[in-house]
Order: C-alpha cells, then sequence, then structure tokens
C-alpha cells in the first residue's frame, strides 16, 4: 500500500500529539509525586520535632527525679536514650532522602506485565523509595529493589527478577528515562534497546568532579548483573580504566546493605589503595543513603593488627621506587608477592613449631610435677590445633595451674601440722609457744612462696619472641616495605593467631591487580568473613612481572562460590583516547564506548622553557572551555618537583605531593601513582620517556581523562 504525502502528514501529526499528551501526563505524575513528597517531608519534620522534645523532657525528667541515683540515669542513657535516638536518626536519614527527591523523585519507568497475568504493572524508579503511610504501593520505588532490574535489563521483551518469593517471569511492555532537575521534566526517552544510551552520552559529555558520584541513572546491564549478584561467596571483577569497577562495587555495597540491613549494617569493610582515592570515593555510599561503611587502606588494616614499632617504607616512596625502576626493591617486591615467599613462610613456621620450644620437666622441690612427655603431649596432641604461640599461653597456664595445686597441697599440710600442734598444747604451752608457732608456720608459707615462684621461673623455656622480632630476623633486618605486612599478618596469624576488632560480614577489594594470594588469604582469615567483592584491572598492576596476578587466581584462596566478571568496555574516556591508550598495551585492550572527542596532541620538547609554555596555554585553553578538573600527571615525583616552580609561577595549579592531600577540583599537577583511580575532564602527561611501548604506568596516566588528553614528553 502506498500511503500519500497527506497520509504521511497526517500520521506524524498524531505522532507528535501523541507525544503531546504523553509528556503533559508525566508532568502531571511529577507534580502528584512531588506533592507527596512534601507531604513526606512535613510528617518526617513533625515526628522529628515530637522526638526530639520527648528526648529533651525525658532527658529533663530522669535527671531531676534521679538526680542522686547515678546508677538510674546511667540506666537511662543505656536504654531509653538509645531508642528514642536511634530512632531519631532513622527519621533524620530519611529526611536526608526525601530531601534529594524533593530535586528528582525518579529517573525512570517500566511498564510490564507479569506471566499468569493481562494487566499492566508500572513503576517509577528512583533513588530512594517512597511509600505514602496510608498506601501499600510505592510512588516510586528503590532503584535497589529487587523489580528495578527490569529497568536495566538493557531490552524489551521477556526478561525476570527475583523477588524475595523466586523468579518472576514479566513482559517488559515499556522503558522510559526522564531527565528531571530542579524538580521539573526537562526531557524523556523512550527506546526499544537501552534508553540509558542516550542518557550515558549526555552523562559522560558532561564534566567530571572532584569526588566521584553514583552512577543509578546509567548503570549499564553488565554493571547491574554484578551490583545485583546475590550476597555471599566471591564476585570478582577484572575491569579496564572506566569501566567503572570501583562505582560497581559500592554500588553493589548500597544494594546488598539495602536488601540485608539487618545482617550487613555496620559490617562492611573497604579496603582501598591509598587516602587520596579513599576521600576521591567517599561521598558515594552517603549519596546512596549508606554512611556506616568502614573504609580504609591495607596498609591500615594490617598496621592496626600488627602494631609495629619499626619503620615501613611509606607508600608514597614506595611508589615512587617502583616507577623509576629500582630493580633491588621490585626483585624483593615480586618474591614476597610470589607463592615461593608463602613456602619459605610455611617451611619456617614447620621448624618454629617443631624446634622453637626445649621442653624440660618441671620440678617443685625436686619432685617431677609434669613430665616432659606429658608436656610434649599437650604441645603436639591436646594443643595441636592452636597456633604456637597461643598453644604455648595455654600451657603455660597449664603447669602454673599444676604448681598452684602443689603450692596448695604444701599449703594444707603446713596448715594441717600447726594446727595440730596447737590442738595438742595446753592453754599455758599456747600462750608460751603461741608466737613462735606463728613464726615459724609463716616462715614455711613463705618458703613455700619463694619456692612456687622458683618453680615458675623455670618456665622461662615457654618465653617467645615478638611477632617484629622474628620477622626482621626472616627479613635480615631490612628495612620494612609494604609488602611485609601481609607476610606479617601469614606470620601473627599461623604463630599467635587474630582476633580482629569488629563483625565483618563483607569485603570489598579495591585495586586488587596489586594485592597478592597472601594479602587475600589474611584478609579472609583475619575477618573470618565469606561474602567479598574484589575488583581491579590487571593492566594497571603496579608491576608487570612474572607472577601470575592473584585477581586472575583467586580459587586458590576462595574455595566458597567464585563468580568472574570482565568487563573491557570503558565508559569513561573518548574513543580517541582509549585508542591512544591501546598504543601501551600489548594485549587485554580496551573497547571504547562510542564518544568522539579531540584527537590526542603529542608533543617532545627540549628545552624545558618550551615545555611551560605549552603547559601555560593548554591549561588556559582547558579553562576556557569550561572544564572543571584538570591534571597535569608525571610519571614520578623528580618530573613533578622540575617542573613545580616554573609551572606555579605562571598559572594557578594545586600540586598534590602526598597522600594525605586532598583534591578539591580545578588545576592539579600529581604523580602517576597519586592519579590512579581518578579521573579528570582533560590531562596533559608530562613524562622523559617518549618511546613508544608496553607501559602500563603510561597507560594509568593515559586513562585518567575523560574529555581531552595531551602528552607532553621533555628530552
Amino acid at each position: 500500500m502506498i500511503m500519500s504525502k497527506e497520509d504521511v502528514r497526517d500520521m506524524k501529526d498524531t505522532k507528535d500529539k501523541n507525544k503531546d499528551l504523553e509528556i503533559a501526563a508525566e508532568k502531571l505524575r511529577l507534580e502528584y509525586t512531588k506533592d507527596i513528597i512534601n507531604n513526606e517531608v512535613i510528617e518526617y519534620l513533625e515526628k522529628r520535632k515530637e522526638i526530639s522534645q520527648y528526648i529533651l523532657d525525658y532527658r529533663k525528667n530522669v535527671i531531676e527525679e534521679f538526680r542522686d541515683d547515678e546508677d538510674k540515669i546511667i540506666d537511662y542513657f543505656d536504654h531509653e536514650r538509645y531508642i528514642k535516638e536511634e530512632a531519631f536518626k532513622t527519621i533524620d536519614r530519611r529526611l536526608k532522602e526525601l530531601t534529594q527527591l524533593k530535586l528528582s523523585p525518579y529517573f525512570g519507568k517500566v511498564t510490564f506485565i507479569e506471566e499468569g497475568d493481562d494487566t499492566n504493572e508500572q513503576i517509577y524508579i528512583g533513588k530512594f523509595g517512597v511509600i505514602p503511610d496510608s498506601s501499600i504501593e510505592p510512588v516510586v520505588v528503590d532503584w535497589r529493589a529487587p523489580v528495578s532490574s527490569l529497568f536495566y535489563a538493557g531490552t524489551l521483551g521477556k526478561a525476570t527478577y527475583n523477588s524475595p518469593e523466586g523468579l518472576v517471569n514479566t513482559d517488559i511492555v515499556e522503558r522510559r528515562q526522564f531527565i528531571i532537575k530542579k524538580a521539573e521534566l526537562q526531557g524523556m526517552f523512550d527506546s526499544e534497546l537501552d534508553i540509558k544510551d542516550e542518557i550515558l552520552q549526555i552523562v559522560l559529555s558532561s564534566n567530571s568532579s572532584e569526588k566521584l558520584k553514583d552512577i543509578i541513572t546509567t548503570i549499564q546491564k553488565e554493571q547491574d548483573i554484578i551490583i545485583r549478584y546475590p550476597k555471599g561467596g566471591v564476585v570478582a571483577v577484572n575491569g579496564v580504566a572506566g569501566s567503572g569497577k570501583t562505582t560497581i562495587a559500592l554500588h553493589r555495597v548500597a544494594y546488598l546493605i539495602y536488601n540485608n540491613r539487618k545482617a550487613l549494617e555496620n559490617k562492611v569493610l573497604i579496603l582501598g589503595p591509598n587516602n587520596i582515592f579513599m576521600e576521591y570515593i567517599s561521598s558515594v555510599l552517603p549519596s546512596l543513603g549508606e554512611v556506616a561503611v568502614k573504609q580504609e587502606t591495607f596498609q591500615d588494616f594490617a598496621k592496626d593488627i600488627l602494631e609495629i614499632k619499626s619503620e615501613v617504607m611509606n607508600f608514597k616512596d614506595y611508589v615512587e621506587s617502583i616507577v623509576r625502576e629500582d630493580k633491588q626493591l621490585t626483585k624483593d617486591i615480586e618474591y614476597k608477592n610470589s607463592r615461593e615467599y608463602i613456602k619459605f613462610l610455611d617451611q619456617h613456621i614447620g621448624i618454629l613449631n617443631k624446634d622453637y620450644f626445649h621442653i624440660e620437666d618441671l620440678y617443685f622441690r625436686d619432685e617431677i610435677i609434669v613430665e616432659k612427655s606429658e608436656i610434649e603431649e599437650m604441645f603436639n596432641i591436646h594443643y595441636a590445633y592452636m597456633p604456637l604461640f597461643k598453644r604455648s599461653k595455654r600451657i603455660r597456664r597449664v603447669l602454673i595451674s599444676k604448681i598452684k595445686d602443689k603450692r596448695d597441697d604444701y599449703f594444707r599440710k603446713i596448715e594441717k601440722k600447726y594446727k595440730e600442734l596447737i590442738d595438742n598444747l595446753s592453754e599455758e604451752e599456747k600462750n608460751d609457744e603461741m608466737n613462735t608457732i606463728e613464726y615459724n608456720r609463716k616462715l614455711q608459707i613463705r618458703e613455700l612462696i619463694r619456692d612456687v615462684m622458683s618453680c615458675k621461673e623455670q618456665l622461662h623455656w615457654l618465653d617467645n619472641e615478638s611477632l617484629e622480632e622474628i620477622y626482621l630476623k626472616l627479613n635480615e633486618n631490612n628495612k620494612l616495605i609494604i609488602d611485609d605486612l601481609a607476610p606479617m599478618l601469614y606470620l601473627k596469624l599461623k604463630l599467635y593467631g587474630v582476633k580482629y576488632e569488629g563483625d565483618i560480614k563483607h569485603v570489598v577489594i579495591d585495586e586488587a591487580q596489586d594485592y597478592s594470594l597472601i594479602q587475600m588469604q589474611v584478609i579472609k582469615e583475619i575477618t573470618k568473613c565469606n561474602s567479598f567483592t574484589i575488583v581491579g584491572d590487571i593492566n594497571q598492576r603496579l608491576i608487570n612481572n612474572k607472577n601470575k596476578p592473584a585477581l586472575d587466581d583467586l580459587n586458590e584462596v576462595f574455595t566458597e562460590d567464585l563468580k568472574y566478571f570482565n568487563l573491557n568496555k570503558s565508559y569513561r574516556s573518548t574513543k580517541q583516547i582509549i585508542d591512544y591508550a591501546n598504543g601501551y598495551l600489548t594485549e587485554d585492550k580496551i573497547v571504547p564506548f562510542v564518544r568522539d572527542g579531540e584527537e590526542v596532541e603529542y608533543k617532545i620538547f627540549k628545552e624545558k622553557s618550551q615545555l611551560i609554555k605549552s603547559l601555560k596555554d593548554a591549561l588556559e585553553n582547558f579553562k576556557n572551555k569550561g572544564y572543571d578538573t584538570i591534571a597535569v600527571i608525571c610519571r614520578d615525583e623528580g618530573m613533578v618537583n622540575s617542573i613545580k616552580k616554573p609551572l606555579k609561577d605562571e598559572v594557578l595549579i594545586k600540586v598534590i605531593a602526598s597522600e594525605d592531600d586532598i583534591y578539591s577540583g580545578g588545576a592539579v599537577l600529581i604523580p602517576s601513582y597519586f592519579a590512579k583511580g581518578l579521573e579528570f575532564d582533560a590531562a596533559i602527561l608530562v613524562d622523559n620517556k617518549q618511546e613508544k611501548r608496553e607501559d602500563l604506568v603510561k597507560y594509568v596516566m593515559c586513562t585518567r581523562a575523560l574529555h581531552e588528553l595531551k602528552e607532553f614528553n621533555l628530552i
């Protein structure tokens, strides 16, 4: 059938009218949702006011009534205040969520039909859920709710979601994404494919921030699968730079806590590479409503447990030596991260278990009260399940108990002897001899105490060195490096036992490509955790050596359910930047999300003054383009120091010199290892190596840039 121009025009007009009607309907729905949220805010403000007044009044009454009864007041602060103030915290948290929702109540909508039903169901998805007190149906569904996974499914048609009752089969009819800013509908997109791609292009084309942000509006299907993977076991992700692996890990934490709040709240530990990175990611979880998560570096985690006095090479000096290719340090690191080193430690532990204590018979007044064979039996059979020095402490307690038993036997004999002596004396004899008798009794007791002390001194063979003393001998008294911390923890576990302060039910390890098997093992054993999210990029490891990365070999440590994911698509950088970064890799190339940008500019300079002028021009050009975050990234501190003063004389730029420095936007001069994990609108690499070869440090430097990249080499 051939349609006339009039028919085509009429169809277009009808389609436009329908679109206008849909936009009008969505605007009405937005107004309705805003009204409900505003009412919720008012109700929660009233609840907070009531509880605040209750706490103040009750506290005042308790203190006045029981002014002289300290126990009663303590009881109040331990119980009633706790209950009410926990309720206050819950209300306060909810108010913060509603305040965010007022500006953007939701970002997505899914229309679907459940299997066995013929009616359309419609849900609107936002950062947080909204269910009015008067209703059982949510006005907005939290993105972490199981049904919200339909929005991230990728296509229309058949899809399932995992409800508390089990898998639910559905048919997705419509998926729509909204752009809502300042509580106004600014745009909406429908698609039979992945509606988030259009939004993602908009988001990725915008400027970066000094903090990592949440990605709930742009989560891709492959990312959502990881985020929603069931709790328990190990989820391991090897993702290229810009694939969103850190953000995935943080959103997975928010998802798991939301769906397992009682089990996981205050019981999640995140281990990151350095303090700059930890500060950079610090706002993501709070923006998702989760604040009760412990975040620290592995170094801090280890040092808190080890409590060592010896100096450990700091992170900056450590990575400086690596990027400068210090061969001796690199060799040391490779060895201490190898399976051979674990074998060496196990052999030494075996020797200590066999030969450390020279067991002796235990004498008391020339009488053997515990034979050597009995003590050996305690060491090798009865308490063999315990770490060596924990075992020795237990055995010391057993032997001291035996000494006390023998002491008590002698004491009873002394008491009996003098009681019988006194009982056989007349009153006159008692008056004459009692002082002498009492003196002799006390003398024998003092002798008994001396003999007990002498007997205890025999147990000096049960004394042991500190962990630090033992490891320093193994390390030939060399200065400790970061890679010594995990072996020291390993020794502490095997020789002393470790009790971790805190209850951890889920552990996140970020930048896991730089972790060794021994690190993974001690984290698992110390936390006694069986639920992990482990993310990293093998191409970003500090040292490209012969050792197989632990991230590729986790089944050696984790015998639980282990699920591997590979992410090779980068959403951070433009196609031109990714293509350029791939030039520094020999394998596992990055697949860019199709977003075009400027070609990468490459320049060589023979004079520092020319380099500084070009840096100044480039920085001013980036600033004029409206870029908010700009980085001049040098391979190492030497290059940073070389250009720092002349560059600061020309432009306003902050220098990141230690991991305690905080990045707060604008232009920054930073070494490569502190830039790892961060992202910037534009970046300029400054190096003195012009050859194009495999270079994982240069790969890391390149992939920090979102929109524009330049490489300047001073030769």
